[in-house]
C-alpha cells in the first residue's frame, strides 16, 4: 500500500474508514507486483489497482466487505478456460491479494512514507490464527511501532527481514517458517540515483530518460562552462567538480547508476577505477569499441582486475541503431532497465522468454551490483515472483480461487 501513500495518507488524515487490497503474492505472468495496492472508502472511492483492469471489480467489494467486518480476508485470482465470464486474470498469471482495514500501524506508515521518510510495513499475510493481517512499521535503525501478534522473536525476525529489504530499497515476500508465518514487507524509499558524468548533449537526453524512470539524477563535469543547470534544467543536482572527486564524496547504494560519458581517458580512468569498486547497480562508458579497448588497458595498468572490468557496461547501451541523443539515451536506459530487471533486450514477438522477469541477481542470488550479502537472511524471498508455494505456509483461512475472465 505504501506505493499509494500520499493520496491514502490524505484519507486517512480526513478520517475515512478504508480498507486496502495489497497484491502479496504473484505467480506466472501478471500485471502488477507484490506491493500494488487498491484502497476503497465507506463511500466505495477507489484508489489504485491490484490488476490493471481484469479484477478490479472483485476485489473492490473485497474492500467493502471488509470494511464491514473488520477482518482481514486472503484471496486467489487465477486464469482458467473453464469460464470465459468469471473473475480472474486474462494474463494467465495468479495473484494473492491481502484485504485488510487501514489500522493505526499501517497509517502510521503512510503518514511516514508520504513525507518522504524511508520506512518498512511488515504484515502477516499467513500465520497462526489472530496474526493475518498484523503490521509491524520499521524504521532503518530497528525503531518502529507495532506488533506482529506473537512472541518478541517473531518481531525481531520481522524486522531484521525489513531492514535488509530497506538497504536494498525493495519490497518482497518473506517466509519465516520458525514462527510458520509469512510476511509482506513493503518499503518506501527515496528514489534511487542516477550520476551522470560528463555534461555533453547525450547527457541532456539521458538526464530527461533517467528523470522519466524515476531516479533522482546528478550531471557532474569539471568544466564549469558546461556543467550549468540552464544546460540541464530536468537535472536534480548539477556539479562542477572532478568526476572521481566527486565519486569519491558520494555515499551511494546498491540501486546506484553511473554513466560515464565524458570520453576522455583523463577523467575516464580514475573515476571507472573508483566505480567499478563500488556496490552500485550499474555502470557504463560511452565510447567505441576502439576507445573500449583502450581505457581497458589503461584501467589493467592502473590495478583494476578482471572481476571488475567484467561489470563495465561498454560501449554503453542496447542495440537500437540509436543515432541522435534521445535516442541513444534510450538505449542507455533501456540497458538499465534490462540489467535492473533481468531483461534479455531481445524482441518479445515470436519469442517464449516471460514477459515478466525476476529481479536480477547475481552468483550469490544478491542484485545485480549488490555487495556478496554477508550472510543468508532465513526466509527472505528476494526474487519478487515466488513460485507457487514456494516457501509460504498454509494460510489460516485458504485463499478462495478465481478462474478466468475475459473483457472485463
Amino acid at each position: 500500500m505504501l506505493d499509494i501513500a500520499g493520496e491514502l495518507h490524505l484519507w486517512c488524515t480526513q478520517g475515512r474508514d478504508v480498507a486496502v487490497a495489497t497484491v502479496v503474492a504473484v505467480r506466472g505472468s501478471a500485471p502488477r507486483q507484490p506491493g500494488a495496492a487498491l484502497a476503497v472508502d465507506a463511500a466505495g472511492t477507489a484508489l489504485g489497482s491490484v490488476s490493471g483492469g481484469c479484477v478490479e471489480g472483485a476485489v473492490h467489494e473485497l474492500c467493502r466487505a471488509a470494511l464491514a467486518s473488520g477482518e482481514p480476508v486472503l484471496e486467489r485470482f487465477g486464469y482458467s478456460d473453464a469460464d470465459a465470464f468469471a473473475v480472474g486474470l486474462t494474463c494467465g498469471g495468479e495473484i494473492d491479494v491481502l484485504v485488510t482495514p487501514v489500522c493505526p500501524v499501517a497509517a502510521a506508515a503512510l503518514s511516514a512514507a508520504a513525507s518522504g521518510e524511508t520506512v518498512a510495513l511488515a504484515r502477516v499475510v499467513t500465520g497462526p490464527p489472530g496474526t493475518p493481517g498484523r503490521a509491524l512499521l520499521v524504521r532503518p535503525d530497528g525503531t518502529g511501532e507495532g506488533t506482529l501478534g506473537g512472541p518478541p522473536a517473531l518481531d525481531d525476525a520481522a524486522r531484521d527481514a525489513a531492514r535488509t529489504l530497506l538497504d536494498a530499497g525493495r519490497t518482497a515476500c518473506v517466509d519465516l517458517p520458525a514462527h510458520a508465518v509469512g510476511l509482506l514487507v513493503e518499503c518506501s524509499v527515496p528514489p534511487p540515483r542516477m550520476l551522470v558524468f560528463g555534461a555533453i548533449d547525450f547527457a541532456a537526453a539521458l538526464v530527461r530518460a533517467g528523470s522519466f524512470l524515476g531516479y533522482h539524477v546528478t550531471v557532474c563535469d569539471a568544466r564549469p562552462v558546461f556543467a550549468t543547470k540552464a544546460r540541464f534544467p530536468e537535472a536534480d543536482e548539477v556539479v562542477v567538480d572532478w568526476p572521481h572527486r566527486y565519486l569519491d564524496s558520494q555515499v551511494l547504494d546498491a540501486r546506484t547508476v553511473l554513466c560515464v560519458l565524458t570520453h576522455d581517458a583523463k577523467f575516464d580512468v580514475p573515476l571507472l577505477q573508483r566505480a567499478l569498486a563500488l556496490p552500485v547497480a550499474y555502470v557504463g562508458a560511452m565510447g567505441s569499441r576502439r576507445t573500449h579497448e583502450a581505457r581497458l588497458r589503461l584501467l589493467r595498468d592502473a590495478g583494476v582486475g578482471e572481476g571488475e572490468l567484467a561489470r563495465l557496461r561498454s560501449p554503453i547501451g542496447l542495440d537500437l541503431g540509436a543515432r541522435t541523443p534521445e535516442e541513444t539515451a534510450l538505449s542507455i536506459a533501456a540497458e538499465i532497465v534490462a540489467v535492473r530487471r533481468g531483461g534479455t533486450g531481445v524482441p518479445l514477438t515470436g519469442g517464449d522468454i516471460p514477459i515478466h522477469h525476476d529481479e536480477a541477481a547475481g552468483p550469490q542470488g544478491a542484485p545485480a551490483g549488490c555487495p556478496p550479502s554477508p550472510g543468508p537472511l532465513p526466509g527472505l524471498n528476494a526474487s519478487l515472483l515466488p513460485p507457487a508455494g514456494a516457501g509460504w505456509v498454509e494460510p489460516v483461512r485458504p485463499p478462495v480461487q478465481h478462474p478466468a475472465v475475459t473483457g472485463r
